[in-house]
């Protein structure tokens, strides 16, 4: 694509400068697609098409990558045979399910993962355990779990039955595993984890497993800004 020669080129892998479709490169011996996403220091190299992001409910036990060494179910086994060359916005683990984001465009990917971007990511949180008011509070005021720190959560309690308790738990930051460890450090066992919302775009009544895509109306109305011409052409 003219950013570099081959020899430049292979330099820039063997440093880890080079992605496709998220995955960074470890060789240069890698066939190309003409539609695939091709990123040299984080910056999309060719004509980027249309921006485009969808909806996916990513079921329990699929892993957030896109070959997975141990055989295991991926996200991307999740998506129909026309939507390949996408990358996810952020991360769920493995045994987490509920709304993920897949895009296209890996600047918009990077931009909504930002704890700057100030979208909120919403949870209903199952536990095995009494929660009060008191944990709410500590939630709240933002904790410290294992030298780690984690800002303000917001958290209700909606329901109450023998043993376990239905939560609603909302947080800014999506560090890794943040809502199993600090139930966990409230002595609350998280036995199930669905995320019903990241920013504008909920999980709503899509199926288990299913993937729509957002509209480019959608988008505009949501992102605008600095977005809005690379949504111009994707599909209403």
């Amino acid at each position: 694509a003219g950013v570099a020669s081959r020899r430049e080129a292979e330099r820039l892998i063997e440093q880890g400068r080079v992605s496709v479709n998220g995955t960074h490169l470890d060789s240069p011996a890698f066939t190309v697609e003409p539609d695939d996403v091709v990123m040299v220091d984080g910056e999309r190299i060719g004509e980027k098409p249309a921006l485009r992001l969808w909806r996916l409910y990513k079921t329990e036990g699929a892993v957030v990558t896109r070959k997975d060494e141990r055989g295991r179910k991926t996200v991307f086994d999740l998506l129909p045979e026309d939507v390949r060359h996408v990358v996810a916005v952020g991360r769920l683990d493995m045994n987490t399910e509920g709304l993920l984001l897949m895009t296209n465009d890996g600047e918009l990917a990077r931009w909504l993962e930002l704890p700057e971007t100030g979208w909120a990511r919403r949870y209903r949180v199952r536990v095995y355990g009494r929660p009060n008011e008191e944990m709410l509070a500590k939630l709240k005021a933002g904790m410290t779990v294992d030298g780690i720190r984690y800002g303000s959560v917001e958290a209700t309690i909606d329901s109450q039955t023998g043993a376990n308790a239905w939560m609603t738990v909302t947080l800014r930051e999506g560090k890794n595993r943040e809502i199993r460890n600090l139930m966990d450090a409230l002595e609350l066992s998280v036995n199930r984890l669905l995320r019903t919302a990241y920013g504008p775009f909920q999980l709503g009544a899509l199926k288990r497993g299913k993937c729509e895509e957002v509209t480019g109306k959608v988008l505009k109305e949501q992102l605008g800004g600095q977005w809005v011409e690379r949504i111009q052409k994707a599909r209403r």
